[in-house]
């Protein structure tokens, strides 16, 4: 896995070894997402996708302490098999009712030689939660960089 980190951005790359169809639909598909979509002994208690441009994108999460939070979303770029773009939204206890610190993330997909999938995660417009919870902007790569190895394992072992 490479990175790129700045202040405002972080860029993962990651080969995965599924195709690009699993890997998209991995993000969309909210039993799939349940299983990857939460870093360390965090685990998801709800899911909320529309997957549509223009579609809601809610995920809620809880650590092993209690703590709450997630992201409250919205889907605004859809190319299939190829391309997602959210606005994210950082959410905390409260979700949608509290402050929601929006960046945008970006997937994309492409098929290697090998047959496997690139994965490039672009996550922008971070200076907005950094400058409010610094702490949780520091944690974004390692959580990205967390979810992503659950990701590649899970469609991995699909098939």
């Amino acid at each position: 896995m490479s990175m790129t980190n700045r202040p405002d951005s972080i860029q993962l790359k990651r080969a995965i070894p599924a195709s690009p169809s699993r890997v998209y639909n991995a993000w969309l598909d909210p039993m799939i997402l349940r299983r990857w979509l939460a870093p360390g002994d965090w685990t998801i208690s709800e899911v909320e996708i529309d997957p549509r441009v223009g579609g809601r994108y809610r995920v809620r999460q809880v650590d092993g302490d209690g703590n709450e939070g997630g992201f409250e979303s919205e889907i605004l770029e859809l190319e299939p098999y190829r391309r997602i773009v959210f606005r994210w939204g950082f959410a905390g206890p409260r979700g949608a009712a509290g402050p929601v610190y929006d960046s945008i993330l970006t997937i994309e997909l492409a098929l290697t030689d090998g047959g496997r999938t690139e994965l490039t995660l672009i996550h922008d417009r971070l200076d907005t939660l950094r400058a409010a919870l610094p702490g949780v902007a520091d944690e974004v790569y390692a959580g990205w960089r967390a979810v992503i190895d659950k990701l590649a394992l899970l469609v991995a072992r699909a098939g």
